[in-house]
């Protein structure tokens, strides 16, 4: 079981599923979100999803891949929980600040790079791609 919840704790949730993969976003949005580095996220299954306290709110925008992409944080205090892109509509992306256990998230690959900063720390070691994955 993995869980997780927002800064102020008016949003808890509850996944029960393993992982399947995890990655570091440098796109511009997700810069945004981050407050300026990538985004970490844990890929599951969004059936296995549930919340078991408060409310999410959800903005959109218009991702450099030409997707509307939609992002889920908490309306109190704003803490980033989920994303929803529709070409991968049967997975959630949860941000890995958001777990109760962060060490749960290992990135498995690096994404959106052209859009990164000179001072992203990049592990080379790991898939990198310029754009998205798919």
């Amino acid at each position: 079981m993995i869980t997780g919840g927002c800064l102020c704790g008016a949003v808890r949730y509850e996944i029960d599923a393993r992982p399947l993969g995890g990655g570091l976003c440098h796109c511009r949005d997700c810069q945004y979100r981050s407050g300026g580095g990538p985004s970490a996220t844990i890929a599951l299954p969004r059936a296995a999803f549930r919340l078991t306290r408060g409310a999410l709110r959800e903005s959109r925008t218009l991702a450099d891949s030409g997707i509307l992409v939609g992002r889920s944080f908490c309306e109190a205090c704003g803490t980033g929980i989920s994303a929803f892109n529709p070409r991968v509509a049967d997975l959630i992306p949860i941000s890995a600040g958001s777990l109760d256990d962060p060490d749960r998230f290992s990135p498995h690959a690096h994404v959106w790079l052209r859009s990164a900063p000179a001072w992203h720390a990049v592990d080379r070691t790991l898939p990198c791609f310029e754009a998205d994955a798919g």
